[in-house]
């Protein structure tokens, strides 16, 4: 399992869901925390590690994934409304 990072930006948005959203958002993280490449994702521009993927109908992340440290990165997160 990969473990999941946030830039501050993505942070912010993070901590911006409201709490009633938060669940259902940390469960489609872990998703993309056991399943970087899969979970719906889509590849950034043809390269492989940089992602971009709906979470549990509630954001659009971009990321990073770091595969020789085990680490996904959120790079940018949008709540949709």
């Amino acid at each position: 399992m990969y473990r999941v990072a946030y830039t501050d930006e993505a942070l912010a948005e993070r901590r911006a869901i409201p709490a009633e959203r938060r669940k259902p958002f940390e469960e489609g993280m872990r998703e993309i925390g056991r399943f970087p490449y899969d979970s719906g994702s889509s590849a950034v521009k043809g390269n492989r590690d940089r992602r971009e993927a709906t979470v549990s109908g509630l954001a659009v992340i971009r990321y990073e994934v770091s595969p020789s440290v085990l680490i996904v990165t959120v790079l940018r997160l949008v709540p949709l409304p």
